[in-house]
């Protein structure tokens, strides 16, 4: 198995930035991809981006620009930059990671913007 866990959430102002952390932890080995998702409330869980083990990275369309994913392999550690974040981008925060057919989540982290 893999255990995900978020750090780095919190409240920022409209055109703040914040660093969300992921650690993995257990049979890293194992994964292919790192993805981070976010779901507000009320909302299905959207893609936000991903990173391939050969660094290949996809962001939505709402975060293009804006966001950066990046890795540590060293710290076992894939990182959230969120530049001029806005109300909208208000959710929670969740890493995941594919390898084989397996998928595991994180617990999330809340990241709130006050306009």
């Amino acid at each position: 198995q893999v255990q995900l866990v978020e750090s780095g959430g919190g409240l920022v102002q409209a055109g703040g930035s914040l660093r969300l952390s992921c650690e993995a932890s257990g049979l890293i080995f194992s994964i292919n991809v790192m993805c981070w998702y976010r779901q507000a409330p009320g909302k299905q869980r959207d893609l936000v981006a991903t990173i391939t083990r050969g660094d290949s990275t996809v962001y939505a369309d709402s975060v293009k620009g804006r966001f950066t994913i990046s890795r540590d392999n060293a710290k076992n550690t894939v990182y959230l930059r969120m530049n001029s974040l806005k109300p909208e981008d208000t959710a929670v925060y969740y890493c995941a990671s594919q390898g084989g057919s397996n998928f595991y989540w994180g617990r999330g982290t809340q990241v709130t913007v006050s306009s």
